[in-house]
């Protein structure tokens, strides 16, 4: 019988941007080191057994990236648990059009569940309000990323998804959760991504392995 394989797509979220380990890891900023990331905290607790891992997630990956290029990696590997947690660099963006970020993430979506891929998403919170800026600058950003999470909640019920609500909880707003550029989660914020992400797993009994510890390992950052 072969291992369970978990294949995550996205951007710098899921590449684990905020979680580093090894020097540098106090400060929050990754200094010769690597990242920890929810994701392969996640893996860990899919199964009893190992789980075989492809973090395919690039930093400043946009929907577009995913589709085009995450996206024929990830089939090929034919994973049985697939994340794809993307779109907040496309609010971002002067292109942005959340018409062509829903066809993208439905290609997506539908490639992998067509070949009974178990898909997991999530809405995530507005940058402009996590980088804390002036609001004729976040209520645009707002806007955007309110329309990306209602496109990644329509296709998550059509999909069948296990889709995890990260824009909403008390950990959005704990300066503890967050990493020093209070955009992207510290090591608390991806121990409570990759803990929320197990429970909802748990109950399709999807998730066999144990959960993830939500205790740090390193101090918050400063």
């Amino acid at each position: 019988m072969r291992r369970v394989r978990f294949v995550a797509l996205g951007d710098s979220l899921t590449e684990g941007v905020g979680d580093p380990v090894g020097s540098g890891s106090r400060t929050g900023v990754r200094v010769g080191g690597r990242w920890r990331r929810w994701a392969a905290l996640l893996a860990a607790g899919l199964a009893e057994e190992p789980v075989e891992f492809t973090n395919l997630a690039v930093s400043g990956a946009q929907t577009s990236d995913v589709a085009a290029r995450q996206l024929p990696a990830g089939l090929a590997l034919r994973p049985d648990v697939v994340s794809v947690v993307v779109g907040v660099n496309d609010t971002l963006r002067g292109t942005f059009d959340v018409g062509e970020i829903a066809a993208r993430l439905d290609t997506v979506y539908s490639a992998f569940t067509g070949q009974g891929a178990l898909l997991l998403t999530a809405c995530l919170p507005d940058p402009g309000t996590m980088l804390g800026l002036p609001g004729v600058l976040a209520r645009p950003l707002a806007r955007r990323q309110r329309a990306v999470n209602a496109v990644v909640h329509a296709l998550s019920e059509r999909y069948g998804a296990v889709h995890l609500h990260a824009c909403e909880g008390d950990w959005v707003t704990d300066r503890a959760m967050w990493s020093a550029d209070r955009l992207h989660p510290g090591e608390g914020g991806h121990r409570q991504l990759a803990l929320r992400f197990h429970a909802l797993l748990a109950e399709r009994g999807a998730a066999t392995g144990p959960a993830p510890s939500p205790d740090h390992g390193s101090p918050a950052p400063t």
